[in-house]
């Protein structure tokens, strides 16, 4: 074994490896015991196909060359297609119409344009697809609302109902008579308040609607419709998100335990659980931001853990009543999907799009820790080390560290295996991946301590994190950078204007002025921070008060920044307006502004560049010479050079 500053380590992982590796995997769905799913193409310009299983243990792609599987429905998308026997249905991204791909045959469009289409249920005839429908057609906030679509196409959908501000999960119940979904109005985000209605469905109307759950501080989500008429659905009503159901008279828990049964619906059509017909369901379930899967039992409420390798799960769905299948990681193993004996626990893997394979001894595996922060409270985090089989550190050097702060902010890190983590650690950075206080798979109240407070818990608990991380001796405190985007990126921002602890960042489309972000943003994130911070305009002195871009005077730490130029979450100006304040300042500052990304960056050469640009941007700024080539860190002009920590 080779020995090696922290940081230099030649690693088996390259950024453009990475970028190989980067398909993602979602929204899976079954019809006669055969699984479908949407993957991501970053070489072809992150768009998104359709994929069933093939021959031989390949995959068959269903959409074709020229056509992207991908919604825009509250622009961060969500369930973008649905699968009859003789044809496929999705949302076309570049123009958001809904198109039918009959077997053997070219995709032709549905509806007209000016619409955006997410969130789909097929009727039992076929004829008909119940889904949620967002209006753009006129000027100010576009329209929400549960729709009904001819097959056939031709209209762009008879309105069910649009009493809200915004809509999700229309479900038909299966002898087609009666249609449940969830809806909810600003301010809320659907983790604050949801309800749950049931109408009966006549034709292309409703009739008799009844509000059956749900309210100003429960969130209830995904409703499924049993075979005997019984609706399911998960509530946050006990503080946990758990499983109940409605007989038609009464609401019941069918399980009540400290987990979390469903996750944030930040993308639309999410399945946490699936019901096998026979008085059981198959249920993903989170402790302490860990995934498991199981097979609960309907009538007595016994929960039976699968035994599975497994740390996060997603997107399940049945084959059968004896196996279902999902996404799911594990610590040494990337998302995959996965098929699943009910009976057994025993695993098949149908999708492993990674083609990066890491050894056992190079992979860094997430430990959990707990730590204290401010008010007596404690947070979670997950530590990685720096591993890489091949190399070691000169004795009594510590290493450095990188913090990434997730998104949402209600969002969570996992454990399971992330390249994008390997990438770090294999080069001898340490890396911690932090559940601020607002993060999801701690309950609500977790939830509920960024109320109020964006700006200040979370900065608080990545400041808390590295001071409990020098204590233990397990990092060199006078090189600790941290990374995050969007709402990460804020919070980021914010640990550089407010904190000396980091002494680099890298922002990737974050948030650098709230009051900005407030007015600019789109439909269903822009009274978000009525919760997160205060409602305008009474709140505009605390909105003044976090926004980094207002508080420059003690942000001195180089920084660099990433930023989609077609991002309509977090707009180019955020990002433009605090590099450009503190380029004036004379701190070290770089910047890249790509083309052709939205909120996200689905493209291979942007996942190349931003990757290879920040490990170049750490090595300047903390002194060392990483391995491999390296285009130059982009420093604005004029921008000074920053002081490593020896000078």
């Amino acid at each position: 074994m080779q020995t090696l500053p922290y940081g230099t380590w030649p690693a088996p992982i390259s950024a453009a490896d990475l970028a190989r590796s980067s398909i993602t995997l979602g929204y899976v769905r079954t019809l006669d015991g055969v699984p479908y799913w949407v993957e991501s193409r970053p070489d072809q310009g992150g768009r998104y196909v359709i994929v069933t299983p093939g021959e031989h243990g390949k995959i068959s792609e269903l959409t074709p060359n020229g056509f992207n599987a991908r919604t825009r429905v509250h622009e961060y998308g969500g369930l973008p297609y649905a699968v009859a026997r003789d044809a496929i249905y999705f949302s076309n991204f570049a123009d958001q119409r809904l198109y039918v791909q009959p077997r053997g045959e070219a995709p032709r469009a549905l509806t007209p344009e000016g619409y955006r289409y997410a969130d789909f249920e097929l009727d039992r005839s076929g004829t008909r697809l119940f889904c949620v429908r967002e209006d753009h057609t006129s000027a100010g906030e576009p329209k929400n609302a549960v729709v009904s679509v001819p097959a056939a196409g031709g209209t762009a959908g008879t309105v069910l109902f649009g009493e809200s501000d915004f809509v999700a999960y229309p479900r038909v119940s299966p002898d087609g008579t009666r249609l449940a979904w969830i809806a909810w109005n600003h301010p809320d985000m659907p983790w604050d308040g949801t309800r749950l209605y049931v109408a009966n469905l006549v034709q292309d109307r409703l009739e008799h609607v009844t509000l059956i759950a749900g309210g100003p501080r429960e969130s209830v989500l995904e409703p499924a419709w049993d075979r005997d008429g019984t609706l399911y659905f998960i509530s946050d009503r006990s503080d946990w998100w758990n499983l109940y159901r409605w007989t038609g008279q009464r609401t019941e828990p069918v399980l009540a335990t400290n987990a979390e049964f469903a996750t944030p619906l930040w993308v639309l059509g999410q399945s946490n659980f699936a019901l096998t017909g026979d008085g059981r369901a198959v249920v993903r379930y989170g402790v302490r931001a860990q995934d498991r899967l199981g097979v609960l039992d309907l009538r007595s409420g016994q929960l039976r853990t699968l035994d599975t390798p497994f740390v996060s799960v997603s997107s399940v769905a049945l084959l059968s009543p004896e196996s279902a299948v999902a996404i799911a990681a594990s610590p040494v193993s990337e998302s995959a999907v996965v098929r699943f004996d009910l009976n057994t626990g025993a695993c098949e893997t149908l999708r492993a799009p990674g083609q990066m394979r890491l050894g056992p001894a190079s992979i860094s595996c997430a430990e959990p820790i707990e730590f204290p922060t401010d008010d007596g409270r404690t947070a979670h985090a997950f530590f990685y080390p720096p591993k890489n089989a091949e190399f070691t550190a000169p004795a009594g050097e510590r290493p450095p560290l990188v913090v990434k702060v997730h998104g949402g902010p209600t969002s969570h890190a996992r454990a399971e295996l992330s390249l994008a983590t390997q990438f770090w650690t294999s080069r001898g950075f340490a890396f911690l991946d932090v559940n601020h206080g607002g993060s999801s798979g701690f309950g609500r109240a977790y939830r509920e301590r960024l109320e109020g407070n964006w700006g200040v818990v979370d900065v608080a608990d990545v400041v808390a994190a590295v001071r409990y991380l020098a204590a233990q001796g397990r990092i060199d405190i006078n090189r600790v950078a941290i990374r995050g985007g969007s709402a990460g990126g804020f919070t980021v921002l914010a640990a550089l204007a407010f904190h000396g602890v980091f002494k680099a960042g890298a922002n990737y489309y974050g948030v650098s002025d709230l009051e900005s972000l407030a007015h600019d943003t789109h439909k269903f994130e822009s009274r978000y921070l009525d919760r997160l911070v205060a409602p305008l305009p009474a709140g505009r002195a605390l909105y003044e008060a976090r926004a980094p871009i207002r508080h420059l005077d003690h942000f001195r730490e180089p920084l660099i920044t990433f930023q989609g130029a077609e991002d309509k979450v977090v707009p180019p100006s955020q990002s433009r307006e605090i590099v450009a304040a503190l380029q004036r300042r004379g701190v070290p500052v770089a910047y890249v502004e790509f083309e052709g990304e939205q909120h996200g960056f689905r493209k291979a050469e942007s996942i190349v560049r931003s990757l290879e640009a920040e490990l170049a941007f750490y090595g300047e700024v903390f002194g060392f010479t990483p391995a491999g080539a390296l285009p130059p860190v982009p420093w604005l002009e004029g921008s000074p050079r920053p002081r490593t920590p020896a000078g």
